[in-house]
């Protein structure tokens, strides 16, 4: 059933809805399937997406209609629909009236993504509207936070170097610790990979006590403050707060440096927002493990990874992954800065809207996923500033000397960069950043051809 006269209206104009202020918009790709005309199937979208169905019926009144999603604009050619969706559509809490993001995403990305005549469809972008934006929670911390307790300037702190305990699962308690403690003796931030929680051989009761003890020793050692960032993912709420709670009872009077780890993606927003309004005094980490299944560049539906982290400022959010930007490991490339930009600034043009936060707090960008020291020069120019968080895990631990020079190399790559030094002149006369030359020939070679005749190495 063609329902276009109802759900799409390509006369109203993108400006005239964001002045008006009392719709969220969402620009998608979508390919119809075989046999459907485009603004029909988009309109057949719309109508899924709110107040429609695919029949008439009779329940429908005149009001109804008035909160119908409408498309308002199609390039056919290009595959890209926007949709305009009425703020009095979204589920509010019926404690406090506060937006929540379960909604929009049952909405805009429910079951709009099967429907058979649509053969696939994926979120690029969306605008958040002042009345919106005031429903949403906003971050509580941010790096900002971060920079007090490390002793510095709480604006532009800098880089802080952090890692992953390695292996990401396997370890005792005992050995757990240890590592702890040899990354803090050169660094900043440790944080549990995602799936290290409270498992048989490592419980988290026997676990936390000793990285705590850890913690505190590195700090009289270096005389600086050490952050820790513990998994509290869970599937139930009560489970997550009696993690959290037994941490901070642990942790003590270095409570404050405790961020806690969510994993955002799988545990879903009730995760989040259970972490954001229980412990609103902790910097909440959002871990995205398991996104690429539908960000992938490869995916054609659900979002993609630059709506996941606006998504994830909305919640809450202190800091969330974002990638390494064609930098590490994992897929991306550098226009994926647009990410970060978008989630640390107060206001930002994205692909497709521009998004002012009205100072809403930041997100910190977290920075995971194959790097190390030589990768970070390039990663910091491409970025254009060092205000984040980096997790190397293999860039701490597979350092030749040890896991605290691992750190001190990750600390004297940002240091080289903000100097606008050469890479290989700086490592001359930074050991630790020489050393990660040896540690990581492959890219090395990579990345500064020649280097073991400039530094010396003969082997």
């Amino acid at each position: 059933m063609d329902q276009s006269n109802r759900y799409a209206d390509l006369s109203l104009k993108e400006e005239d809805l964001i002045r008006g202020g009392n719709h969220v918009l969402v620009a998608y790709t979508m390919e119809p399937a075989a046999g459907h005309g485009y603004l029909e199937a988009a309109a057949h979208f719309a109508a899924e997406s709110s107040t429609g169905t695919n029949v008439e019926v009779c329940t429908t009144d005149d009001f109804t209609k008035g909160v119908d999603a409408l498309v308002y604009f199609i390039d056919e050619a290009k595959g890209i629909m926007k949709i305009a969706y009425p703020i009095d559509l979204f589920d509010r809490n019926i404690t406090d009236g506060r937006a929540m993001l379960v909604s929009f995403l049952t909405l805009c990305i429910g079951n709009n993504q099967g429907m058979a005549d649509v053969k696939n469809s994926q979120m690029q972008d969306f605008y958040m509207p002042p009345r919106m934006l005031q429903l949403f929670d906003g971050p509580a911390k941010n790096i900002s936070d971060m920079w007090r307790i490390l002793g510095r300037p709480v604006e532009n702190g800098g880089y802080i170097s952090g890692t992953i305990i390695k292996p990401k699962l396997g370890l005792r308690p005992e050995p757990f610790a240890h590592a702890a403690y040899q990354f803090w003796l050169g660094g900043d931030f440790i944080k549990n990979d995602e799936p290290q929680g409270n498992q048989v051989f490592s419980p988290l009761k026997k676990t936390i006590p000793l990285v705590y003890d850890s913690m505190k020793r590195a700090q009289d050692e270096t005389g600086a403050a050490k952050l820790f960032s513990a998994n509290i993912t869970a599937d139930d709420h009560y489970e997550m707060c009696a993690r959290a709670d037994f941490i901070l009872e642990t942790f003590g009077p270095d409570a404050d440096k405790v961020a806690f780890l969510v994993d955002g993606f799988v545990g879903g927003p009730g995760a989040i927002t259970t972490a954001r309004r229980q412990y609103p005094g902790q910097f909440l980490h959002y871990h995205r493990a398991g996104h690429g299944m539908i960000t992938s560049p490869s995916s054609k539906r659900g979002y993609t990874a630059f709506v996941l982290a606006k998504m994830s400022r909305l919640q809450g959010a202190s800091g969330i992954h974002v990638g390494t930007m064609g930098y590490g490991k994992m897929e991306g490339g550098k226009d994926d800065r647009i990410i970060a930009y978008m989630i640390e600034r107060d206001s930002c043009t994205g692909p497709f809207y521009h998004q002012e936060w009205y100072g809403m707090k930041p997100t910190t960008p977290i920075i995971s996923g194959g790097m190390n020291a030589l990768r970070l020069p390039g990663f910091f120019e491409n970025l254009g500033h060092g205000n984040v968080i980096n997790t190397a895990g293999g860039g701490s631990y597979g350092h030749i000397d040890s896991p605290a020079a691992g750190a001190k190399s990750l600390r004297q790559a940002y240091e080289c960069w903000k100097a606008g030094a050469d890479p290989i002149e700086w490592a001359k006369q930074h050991k630790e950043f020489a050393r990660a030359f040896e540690s990581f020939p492959k890219d090395a070679d990579k990345l500064y051809p020649g280097w073991r005749q400039k530094l010396g190495v003969h082997k």
